[in-house]
């Protein structure tokens, strides 16, 4: 999986990266960015979320089924990182850190929506029509799509691994599951891709 594929799926092509803009990069952020935000300044933490937002979106869309609650999710896990930046101790890049509550709020909020589709006995919406655009744009949907037909657990090892830079014992960690079981869901989703990506070249 290319770097390229790690950004926001949903953006038309030639947006502008928010990421990019006036707010300090989150790689190396200026520890007063982060001071001032858990000391409640609105306009730091702002400049965060706004350094965060377009990956966390796009994490979110690798790690939910369909459009339709990627934007929900998002907020909340910018909502969940500012809640918890006291947290961050600095010993990682604040992105890396952000991305992994990110993950566990996407994964969280994912299966609430199983189970609320369970019950209602429906499921989530199609995906939008990608229309013309580059072909970075279109492989980055086309990867969404394909990752919504894996089983969810498959799906959700293989964000963590190949999206987020997991290792495997961390995916394990990460998922609380053994190792073995990591490694065997990584493979099986790795081999359904292949076989969904030779499916649509056919």
């Amino acid at each position: 999986m290319s770097e390229d594929l790690f950004r926001d799926p949903n953006s038309p092509p030639g947006a502008t990266d928010p990421s990019m803009a006036a707010a300090p990069s989150v790689e190396r952020p200026p520890d007063a960015y982060v001071r001032a935000a858990i000391a409640g300044d609105r306009v730091a933490a702002q400049a965060i979320v706004e350094a965060l937002l377009p990956r966390v979106r796009n994490l979110a869309r690798f790690l939910l089924k369909g459009d339709g609650e990627v934007d929900d999710v998002a907020q909340l896990a910018c909502i969940e990182i500012l809640r918890s930046l006291h947290t961050w101790r600095g010993e990682a890049k604040l992105e890396s850190w952000a991305l992994r509550v990110a993950a566990r709020v996407a994964r969280r909020e994912a299966k609430k929506r199983r189970l609320e589709n369970a019950r209602r006995g429906s499921e989530p919406p199609e995906l939008r029509a990608v229309g013309s655009a580059p072909d970075s744009y279109i492989e980055r949907r086309r990867l969404a799509c394909m990752l919504d037909q894996l089983p969810d657990g498959q799906r959700e090892a293989l964000v963590l691994h190949h999206v987020m830079g997991m290792s495997v014992p961390e995916v394990a960690a990460e998922l609380a599951l053994p190792f073995e079981t990591a490694r065997s869901r990584l493979r099986l989703g790795m081999r359904k891709l292949r076989e969904l990506y030779v499916q649509g070249e056919t």
